[in-house]
């Protein structure tokens, strides 16, 4: 079920995604579509040219509908201390906060338009960690 949607403006060509702490400094795509740690996912986004458009899911069991064109670049979990689940510019610029509830881990799953170049769109799925 789709429980969040957002066209968010970037500054930067990094977009976080994950927990409300702060990102750590050493977290690097170095030249791959994404990248994360215990509590954070960063995706390499179309910077100040266009609106980015992400798409946020719960999966209750069900499953859910993501675009199937779009490509998996992160399928791991994440630790959200608070529940919460964030979405933004790594400056901190622009950012979009969602009360998730349930678990603090979850499984985490990130899929784009353009894992080669610069995402457009994002569908992110959540599930309960396992």
């Amino acid at each position: 079920m789709q429980i969040a949607g957002v066209d968010l403006y970037v500054n930067h060509p990094v977009m976080a995604l994950g927990s409300p702490d702060w990102i750590r400094h050493d977290l690097a795509l170095k030249g791959a579509p994404a990248a994360s740690s215990d509590t954070h996912v960063v995706v390499r986004v179309q910077a100040q040219a266009v609106l980015i458009k992400v798409r946020l899911f719960q999966d209750h069991g069900e499953g859910v509908a993501t675009d199937p064109s779009f490509t998996t670049v992160f399928d791991g979990s994440l630790y959200l201390a608070d529940r919460r689940f964030v979405i933004g510019d790594v400056l901190g610029e622009s950012r979009f906060v969602k009360y998730i509830g349930g678990p603090q881990r979850w499984r985490v799953r990130v899929a784009v338009d353009d894992p080669k170049g610069y995402a457009r769109a994002a569908d992110v799925a959540l599930s309960a960690a396992e």
